[in-house]
């Protein structure tokens, strides 16, 4: 037996299936649900992307990976536009809430005036700058 540092996504994704296969085993049937990727993007007249937003769904949830509008149109409702459609699509498919980080210098008031609220906070996670977790909970 040995361990290897590498990087290989072919072997992070054997670990990521792995772990849900032994989580999927714990859950009640009512709880299983697909686990699916999710993505949104915004491209210009040129078909260059602009902004996006990628999430990952499962157990009736969503984790917003990422959120990215580009500087050029940044201010222009893109942000929002794209954080309402992966919101309803969650909503559409049975998610109960959408939880996500961010740093201090990125976004946490953007997401709290979208209705996010933080349910928790790394200080100095980087020094200087704190990570913030919020969530988003839908009435279903």
């Amino acid at each position: 037996m040995k361990i290897v540092q590498q990087w290989k996504q072919d072997d992070s994704d054997f670990i990521r299936k792995k772990v849900i296969e032994h989580n999927m085993t714990k859950l009640p049937d009512e709880l299983k649900t697909p686990n699916e990727d999710i993505s949104f993007v915004i491209r210009n007249d040129l078909e260059e992307i602009i902004g996006g937003i990628t999430a990952n769904m499962f157990w009736h949830h969503m984790h917003i990976e990422f959120l990215w509008v580009d500087e050029s149109v940044r201010g222009k409702g893109y942000g929002r536009t794209l954080l309402q459609k992966v919101e309803s699509f969650a909503i559409d498919k049975g998610c109960r809430f959408i939880y996500l980080d961010t740093f201090s210098f990125q976004a946490p008031q953007f997401y709290k005036n979208n209705g996010y609220e933080v349910f928790g906070e790394i200080k100095d996670h980087r020094k200087g700058f704190n990570q913030y977790f919020l969530h988003k909970k839908f009435d279903i």
